[in-house]
């Protein structure tokens, strides 16, 4: 992400992170405040995320999970579950923690189907975010079952974040991206910018109404 766009949302995201995840997870509203908040802060920011379906062929590579076990990438996400995908590191300070965010509030408002969506968040910081540092992120954020976080080494997430389009050459230079797709084979919805945990649900229920057709 440009510095002036991270410097503008270092405000919003210090008073986000201010308050307890769970909390946080149960007030939308409050949600949609900051996000409306960090497009006020800086011009350069989108008025509004912007969607738009493309194709992806997930890579072959293998990463680390939070538990520490090593997963085949295709494996995780072709497991039959609609996915959420998104990229982060854990010493950022403005994109992520807004992202991870509203990860949180949207798991939280699928209730009792959370575990029927599989949330991912791979890190585009590998050297330093180790499998205990990204279940420390998780921890800080209430994620649920069904939403891991990712490692790897240095060819093997970038490989990821080529394949997604999202690779920008370093960790400060990414981009608020969030990818969903409803089943294996099926096209991705790519939203550039910050979505609200509104916005994700209804792009969700619209992939998995299309799917139904």
């Amino acid at each position: 992400m440009k510095h002036s766009v991270a410097s503008g949302l270092i405000v919003v995201v210090s008073l986000v992170l201010a308050v307890s995840p769970r909390a946080l997870a149960a007030d939308a509203s409050l949600m949609a405040v900051n996000i409306e908040a960090a497009h006020a802060q800086d011009s350069t920011v989108e008025e509004a995320p912007r969607s738009k379906a493309v194709q992806y062929a997930v890579p072959s590579v293998t990463l680390v999970r939070e538990d520490g076990k090593v997963v085949s990438l295709p494996q995780e996400m072709n497991d039959g579950r609609p996915v959420l995908l998104n990229f982060i590191f854990t010493s950022c300070g403005s994109t992520c923690p807004l992202m991870s965010q509203v990860f949180a509030q949207f798991q939280h408002m699928l209730g009792a189907a959370a575990t029927q969506v599989h949330l991912m968040s791979i890190s585009v910081d590998p050297e330093e975010d180790t499998p205990a540092r990204l279940v420390e992120y998780a921890h800080k954020f209430g994620a649920g079952p069904g939403w891991h976080h990712y490692t790897g080494t240095l060819e093997a997430t970038r490989s990821a974040q080529q394949a997604f389009d999202v690779y920008r050459g370093d960790k400060m230079s990414h981009a608020p991206v969030t990818l969903l797709r409803a089943a294996p084979g099926q096209p991705w919805r790519r939203i550039d910018g910050f979505a609200t945990p509104d916005d994700l649900l209804r792009e969700y229920r619209q992939l998995l109404a299309a799917r139904r057709l």
